[in-house]
């Protein structure tokens, strides 16, 4: 058992103790730090929330779309002018209503059709140096539908009315030309030449050469031939002149006296050979034959 004095001491010592507190937080330089980063990320947020709303603004983001951008049920449409750095697919390009259509580049504008293989298939460029096409086929109609130019590697179809050549030289073709008609403009002339070749004109029904207010020269450098197979050659004219045709000189027993001789006669020899021979009474292609020597 305890004695009186024991407990009056245990009491004492009970009572001199005091209770511990165990302090839970963070204090000092860690609780100013934490408040310096989260008044820093404050800031950078509203930074952040003021340069969007700036981005937005300038931009013109709204629920249509961005700037000249807009979303349509048709597709996406551009207001104003527009310049894409990459390639740009798309299944049509259009202008708006009324207004044209502008393709602008620095060096050159290319339109490629490929197949699923990527393979190119037809090409049209645009650039600096001129315009070129690539295809199987190239074809220009008019308004109505009607053919005007089509080529391909068989042939080269002009479907106009007429076709006008400007240039000074004229047409050059390097093969054969098939034509219903070769017409010069009013008032100007019409020339078929062939510097260092033949000229050869076919038709299975005929050819036909007008000149209804002007004349028909035929140069050539060595022989003229004119040739029928089965029909004739007609001469059909008023006045029919044979210039520098040679003339055949008679024996001196047989020749005129002294007097100049102004009437000739036409004579043919044996291989078709025409020449002049002094006329007389009678004919004097026999007396004067020594051209067909």
């Amino acid at each position: 058992m305890m004695t009186q004095e024991q407990c009056t001491h245990r009491n004492n010592v009970q009572s001199s103790e005091k209770p511990q507190v165990y302090k839970v937080g963070i204090y000092g330089w860690r609780k100013r730090c934490l408040y310096f980063f989260v008044l820093l990320l404050m800031i950078l947020i509203l930074i952040n929330l003021a340069l969007t709303i700036w981005i937005l603004k300038v931009m013109n983001f709204t629920i249509d779309g961005m700037g000249n951008l807009r979303i349509t049920e048709k597709g996406l449409k551009l207001e104003g002018d527009s310049e894409f750095l990459q390639p740009l697919y798309a299944k049509e390009i259009q202008s708006k209503p009324g207004r044209p259509l502008f393709l602008q580049s620095s060096r050159n504008v290319s339109v490629n059709i490929v197949n699923s293989n990527n393979q190119l298939l037809t090409q049209l460029v645009t650039g600096s140096n001129g315009f070129k096409a690539r295809g199987k086929m190239f074809e220009v109609k008019s308004t109505t539908g009607k053919l005007l130019f089509s080529a391909d590697e068989q042939e080269v179809v002009v479907g106009a009315e007429r076709l006008r050549v400007m240039g000074a030289e004229g047409a050059v073709f390097s093969k054969s030309v098939e034509t219903p008609h070769v017409r010069a403009e009013p008032f100007k002339e019409l020339r078929l030449e062939s510097p260092t070749r033949s000229l050869l004109m076919e038709a299975p029904k005929g050819i036909q050469i007008l000149a209804e207010a002007g004349d028909i020269q035929a140069i050539c450098r060595n022989e003229l031939r004119l040739e029928s197979k089965d029909g004739e050659i007609s001469l059909d004219a008023r006045r029919i002149r044979l210039m520098r045709l040679p003339e055949g000189k008679a024996s001196t027993s047989s020749s005129s006296s002294g007097t100049r001789q102004t009437v000739y006669e036409v004579c043919v020899c044996p291989n078709g050979r025409l020449f002049l021979s002094q006329a007389g009474p009678g004919s004097t292609c026999q007396i004067s034959n020594n051209v067909c020597l």
